[in-house]
């Protein structure tokens, strides 16, 4: 099996890249699976510093539509399911997370960024937000508390785009950067990674996530609207209004 994401270990920091770059890095359900396991493993070994990455030119176009006509709307629902609770052990992971990211952010992939605790983007990044448009509640409120409500509400709405400097002055990335300055922010991100003790990081990180019933909340809201009746209609009219 091809991986479609690759990991790099250095010590206690793993850099996982997302591999699928001739789709933008868009989640497939196989794309799905090896990122959850490498973000299990990372937990099993120990990991303190978790980076994700897209390879090529950009870093998550979303959710894969590309093989729509072969899934029926239940192989639909479970992928989104899972891209939730890849979402939430990553939201509530022990070790700091950082995102770089890059190009073309849509969908699921700003629902990556939003939940590392630290998110970097270069100048060329457009994020946008279209599951509304096909009824999909994803990520919703999360993306909410970075923001703001208002903001929130404003952007997602209407599904509009926003560039680096929109995403800068509403603390979405906390900066930007190009790619070739990269290393420098993982070598700060390791440091950072170890200043406190293991039991203490854990612990810190852990006053500040979600409790349980959020979770159970934002899994059960992302049911509830993909598994409304015609969820595969909606997609493809999603599609049909991009052409």
């Amino acid at each position: 099996m091809n991986s479609l994401v690759h990991t790099q270990v250095d010590g206690e920091s793993w850099i996982l890249t997302l591999n699928r770059p001739e789709k933008l890095n868009a989640m497939s359900a196989e794309l799905i699976d090896q990122l959850q396991s490498a973000v299990d493993e990372a937990h099993i070994q120990g990991a303190r510093l978790l980076i994700f990455k897209g390879s090529g030119k950009s870093f998550c176009a979303g959710f894969d539509l590309s093989n729509l006509n072969e899934s029926s709307e239940a192989d639909l629902l479970n992928r989104f399911v899972r891209i939730e609770l890849l979402l939430q052990s990553i939201a509530n992971s022990p070790c700091l997370t950082l995102a770089l990211v890059q190009g073309k952010v849509f969908g699921a992939g700003v629902d990556l960024v939003a939940v590392c605790k630290e998110r970097v983007a270069s100048n060329d990044v457009v994020f946008r937000m279209p599951g509304l448009k096909f009824g999909l509640v994803l990520g919703t409120r999360r993306f909410g508390e970075i923001v703001g409500i208002e903001n929130a509400r404003s952007i997602l709405q209407v599904t509009s785009n926003f560039d680096a400097k929109q995403a800068l002055d509403l603390k979405f990335i906390h900066s930007c950067a190009q790619p070739d300055n990269w290393t420098e922010i993982v070598d700060m991100a390791k440091e950072k990674s170890i200043f406190l003790d293991r039991h203490t990081q854990a612990m810190f990180y852990d006053v500040f996530n979600d409790p349980i019933i959020k979770r159970d909340r934002d899994l059960s809201t992302l049911v509830r609207s993909a598994a409304r009746k015609g969820l595969k209609e909606r997609l493809y009219a999603y599609i049909n209004d991009k052409k």
